[in-house]
């Protein structure tokens, strides 16, 4: 009970944290015809999550419970590929074809080497 409790505050955490800078950068990026700050939250998910999981395999941080807290809690709902499915989806069912893919490639390129960014720069802390 006491992981489910711990997975659900890192999880209250993450969806406001989520909310907060998709919708600062939205603000700041003034476009409306690309999911530009979903883009930022899972690229900077991906960086952290890579980071993370560097420092738990590298230097065995981390205990079951900040493990749960941080990884299935705050990161599980901070990044939000299931946001990214369903915009990537309208913007294909509206005929623009161009960003739909361009936001594929974007998330996946910029994501992986997000997460190899995080991995290298966990070996150096």
């Amino acid at each position: 009970m006491t992981k489910i409790v711990v997975i659900g505050l890192g999880g209250c955490l993450g969806a406001i944290l989520r909310y907060l800078v998709a919708g600062g950068v939205h603000a700041l990026a003034k476009s409306a015809s690309f999911p530009l700050g979903t883009l930022t939250v899972n690229v900077a998910g991906c960086l952290l999550i890579g980071i993370g999981g560097g420092l738990m395999e590298n230097r065995q941080f981390f205990s079951p419970e900040w493990r749960s807290f941080l990884f299935v809690g705050v990161l599980g709902s901070f990044t939000t590929f299931s946001t990214f499915g369903l915009e990537t989806f309208n913007l294909a069912k509206q005929g623009q074809w161009l960003t739909s893919f361009g936001n594929v490639g974007f998330s996946l390129v910029l994501g992986l080497i997000a997460v190899f960014t995080g991995y290298v720069l966990s070996r150096m802390i």
